[in-house]
């Protein structure tokens, strides 16, 4: 099952996870591409980000180049893991400021896992890297 093209329904599904979280990624590097001070601006200090325009850009760069690689089909799974990093980083940040659970330090797992999600559902790649079992047998 893991080498069998994905359904109609599982590619359409992927599709709509991965893009929205592309739309997502995208607006957030391009917002510290365009405009690092309106990034700035909304920024919390307590991050512990130094608010300048070179780390909006070279935040914006980190972003940026692993969701393009997440966007073309052949470097997707690259992509994803290095975006994982970076999801990773913001988990992090939020969890040593004490930020709210659910809303904010949570915020890159639910990113994290609609990644994931998108790419296993419209990848036969990544379910043969990542099969899901159904029932007890080994």
């Amino acid at each position: 099952m893991t080498d069998q093209q994905p359904t109609k329904g599982q590619l359409i599904t992927g599709c709509i996870l991965s893009g929205l979280v592309i739309l997502f990624l995208l607006f957030d590097a391009g917002l510290k591409l365009v405009a690092p001070e309106v990034a700035i601006k909304y920024t919390p200090p307590s991050l512990g980000w130094p608010l300048d325009v070179p780390t909006m850009t070279m935040l914006a760069v980190l972003l940026l180049i692993p969701t393009l690689l997440y966007i073309w089909p052949r470097t997707s799974i690259l992509g994803a893991i290095l975006i994982t990093g970076y999801l990773g980083g913001a988990i992090a940040t939020h969890v040593r400021i004490n930020s709210p659970l659910f809303s904010h330090c949570l915020f890159g797992v639910y990113l994290g896992l609609m990644l994931w999600g998108g790419l296993w559902l419209r990848d036969p790649r990544v379910r043969a890297l990542i099969p899901l079992r159904s029932g007890a047998k080994p």
